[in-house]
């Protein structure tokens, strides 16, 4: 009998140790480490995607210097999509990219489409175009980042060389 109560005692105070346990920490706002909280995974997920919506702004050190005016610009066609292009880089529709024949890969080209003056910001990574009166070869998002909706392959734009 006495080993009876000696057993149910210890059983009484581990389990009012463990939840005074648990109860200061639901006090003091911190949880158990062994388990996991939905809402701990609500909150992760809604981070990741806040994340993912927020757009970054940058800011390029240097000045843009006018290299050509009245230039026609195009987009690449999306079979080059998931392709390397000559800077060894794969080609992604959705990034800003752009095709030249003589810039040096890397180089940041602010293209602005002159009949309603919207411009965007590429950088070369690739070798093109190879059609006759094309000067540069702009992403698909690029493209229509500045284009208008007309339906056209081709723009007329301006371009500006980031001078450091």
């Amino acid at each position: 009998m006495k080993k009876r109560i000696t057993l149910l005692f210890s059983i009484l105070t581990i389990l009012l140790l463990g939840s005074s346990f648990v109860a200061k920490s639901l006090a003091s706002g911190k949880q158990d480490p062994k388990k996991k909280s939905k809402d701990s995974v609500v909150k992760v997920k809604k981070e990741v995607r806040e994340v993912a919506i927020i757009d970054t702004i940058i800011e390029y050190k240097g000045k843009f210097k006018l290299y050509k005016k009245n230039a026609h610009a195009s987009y690449y066609a999306d079979r080059f999509h998931g392709r390397r292009t000559a800077s060894g880089r794969r080609y992604d529709k959705n990034l800003l990219t752009a095709a030249h024949k003589s810039f040096p890969f890397g180089t940041k080209v602010k293209v602005t489409n002159e009949a309603n003056g919207k411009s965007v910001i590429v950088e070369v990574t690739d070798r093109g175009p190879f059609v006759r009166g094309r000067e540069i070869d702009l992403s698909r998002k690029a493209f229509y980042t500045i284009a208008s909706s007309s339906g056209k392959g081709y723009i007329n734009v301006s371009m500006e060389v980031l001078q450091k």
